[in-house]
């Protein structure tokens, strides 16, 4: 008969199973104590393992960080394709999806993506990351809106993204509500997308 205070062997995982469950453990570490506190140390012994097997999955804390971004931009990537997917053809309801998911995506995320944002600050690793997850973000949004508004200005579009990460703060924060956020956002979107038809308009006058 086995013995009933034997412990049970822990299961072995595969690495991308692993791996997956690492970034989770680390998220709810800097959600309990900010990323002042986080290490490596206290990654492995929360996660049950050993400190070399998360050195091996991250190589340092930075790695760790990194990867919790990229992990925030894919599933904002994500929720902006599946609401774009449901959207009517109208460019007033395009422009509330984009926002929406923006907003909502920032929400979901909470504190935790702004303090990994601060942690990373002044890392050539996060400009490069921050560049590449932009770019893919807005040409989702150049690729919704301009079938509907016609060609959109580089520069305009970067304000999507300066509005709505401040935007996102005040919600986060509670000093607008989150309906507020989205309306606001909606409006800079549509601003943005029919301001080069207004101009053409307007020459052509």
């Amino acid at each position: 008969m086995p013995d009933p205070s034997a412990a049970t062997p822990r299961r072995r995982l595969s690495k991308q199973k692993r791996h997956a469950q690492l970034l989770e453990v680390a998220r709810e570490l800097i959600r309990d104590m900010g990323t002042d506190e986080f290490t490596l140390g206290r990654l492995a012994e929360r996660a049950g393992v050993t400190k070399p097997l998360v050195y091996d999955h991250f190589g340092d804390r930075s790695g760790v960080l990194a990867e919790l971004y990229r992990e925030f931009e894919a599933h904002q990537r994500e929720m902006l394709g599946v609401a774009l997917d449901d959207a009517g053809p109208e460019l007033p309801a395009v422009a509330g999806v984009v926002a929406g998911a923006y907003i909502d995506c920032c929400l979901a995320e909470g504190r935790e993506l702004a303090d990994v944002v601060a942690a990373l600050a002044g890392s050539p690793t996060l400009s490069r990351l921050r560049q590449e997850a932009e770019d893919a973000y807005l040409a989702m949004c150049r690729e919704a809106l301009e079938p509907l508004a016609g060609p959109i200005d580089a520069a305009g579009l970067h304000v999507i993204i300066g509005a709505g990460d401040a935007l996102a703060r005040g919600a986060l924060s509670g000093r607008i509500s989150s309906a507020r956020a989205h309306g606001a956002l909606t409006r800079v979107i549509t601003a943005i997308a029919t301001e080069d038809r207004r101009d053409t308009t307007q020459a052509a006058s």
